[in-house]
């Protein structure tokens, strides 16, 4: 009896001692203390993409996925935010993805490649700097240019997804 006394009050005694030394979020996102704004600026097109609004549409989903999936908040400028996400628009490609028997493409894949640089404001070395590619495939027989802006939209998805994943696996 004494023994199952010793017991549960060392494991009381244990969770209460190392139970401040966890954080857990259910979006999987543990952000470390003192981090509580982030900076997100536009990130130049330079891919000659042709869509005027690639750069607003990456900024809306980086903004989207770094709020909404985490505690942090947006700031309005560089020297407010305790971290900063930048970045550049490098590529992007729209080509056929597979043809059928009358050789014409059956799928288009839309790519479009990112530079991503990510930093806290109390470092002077970037956490990472690295690209980030996404890739989503449409019907072009469908509405061609619906379709294109659709796989856009998904592959900046993905590359939104990734750099959320590897800004917060750090944390």
């Amino acid at each position: 009896m004494a023994w199952n006394r010793f017991l549960l009050l060392v494991t009381i005694s244990a969770s209460l001692l190392f139970g401040g030394c966890l954080r857990y979020s259910f979006t999987g996102a543990s952000i470390p203390p003192g981090v509580n704004t982030i900076f997100i600026p536009f990130f130049p097109d330079q891919s000659n993409s042709g869509l005027g609004d690639l750069s607003d549409r990456l900024n809306q989903t980086l903004i989207n996925r770094f709020v909404n999936q985490s505690k942090l908040q947006l700031a309005n400028n560089e020297s407010d935010a305790d971290a900063v996400l930048d970045g550049v628009i490098t590529a992007y490609s729209n080509r056929p993805f597979s043809i059928g028997g009358n050789e014409q493409s059956n799928q288009n894949e839309v790519t479009i490649t990112v530079r991503g640089t990510f930093k806290y404001a109390s470092e002077d070395e970037e956490e990472w700097s690295k690209p980030f590619t996404g890739k989503f495939t449409y019907d072009p027989a469908e509405n061609p240019i619906d379709g294109e802006n659709e796989a856009a939209n998904g592959a900046l998805e993905q590359i939104a997804n990734n750099m959320f994943n590897d800004a917060v696996s750090n944390w």
